[in-house]
């Protein structure tokens, strides 16, 4: 249950500010945020069970992110991972990225890539889209799905986006551990119980829950993601922050 704010195109000074929450089993291996080895360009973390990444971005002025759309019955050959990993090591614009995809061979995804110039959304279960400069919200739905988390993250990255927006206040957003009243949670026959325990924009678990809090926020000459890592019930880790010159 994976959250992604992005402000795009807001601020002439930073045309990307981008504040995501990666929920993820606690037992699978990742490394946190890092520059890597095979292409210095690449800041991101990286999931060591499939080798893919769910968020990164490059001082080639490029950013990717997925989340899931969970179905259990499907089965496909490549790691969703991938699709941020390729992107964010090649030259392609997002536009021709999107469109060359082949949606069968990964289980449902929602991508969101930026070249540095254009922000598309794309995703095998819903109509790729190029984005207008605005404040967009992604979780474990298609894009414009108005879940409870969506919306306040929304609100909150519109409040900082209109002061200074520094990686500490976007990681503070991301804390929000409150559960919304139960006539506002979808019902996507898993129970009443499993969507108020996933509806927190930050979630706290024994084996699941919030394992990695990221702010990446690029302006016209240097690249910043920070990383803030937890462990079981919401147990504070590491804290990784990295600024890059724009190449």
């Amino acid at each position: 249950m994976c959250l992604i704010l992005i402000a795009y195109g807001g601020r002439v000074d930073m045309p990307l500010v981008v504040a995501a929450n990666r929920d993820e089993f606690y037992r699978r291996p990742a490394l946190p945020v890092h520059e890597w080895t095979e292409n210095r360009q690449v800041l991101a973390g990286r999931d060591l069970e499939a080798g893919g990444t769910w968020l990164g971005v490059s001082t080639a002025g490029r950013f990717a992110a997925v989340t899931n759309q969970t179905d259990p019955t499907v089965q496909a050959p490549r790691s969703r991972g991938a699709l941020t990993a390729d992107f964010l090591r090649g030259e392609t614009s997002a536009a021709e990225y999107a469109a060359s995809i082949e949606g069968r061979r990964y289980r449902g995804f929602n991508l969101l890539l930026w070249d540095g110039d254009s922000l598309v959304y794309t995703s095998n279960r819903a109509p790729t889209q190029a984005l207008k400069p605005g404040i967009y919200g992604l979780a474990n739905a298609a894009l414009g799905a108005e879940w409870p988390k969506v919306i306040r993250g929304r609100q909150g990255l519109a409040r900082i986006l209109s002061d200074s927006p520094a990686p500490d206040a976007l990681i503070r957003l991301l804390a929000d551990d409150s559960v919304p009243p139960d006539h506002e949670l979808p019902d996507r026959g898993r129970g009443l119980e499993m969507e108020r325990r996933i509806a927190p924009c930050f979630i706290r678990g024994d084996d699941y829950g919030t394992r990695a809090s990221t702010a990446v926020i690029v302006s016209d000459t240097q690249v910043t993601i920070a990383e803030q890592l937890y462990g079981p019930d919401g147990q504070r880790g590491s804290r990784e922050e990295l600024t890059r010159v724009r190449t």
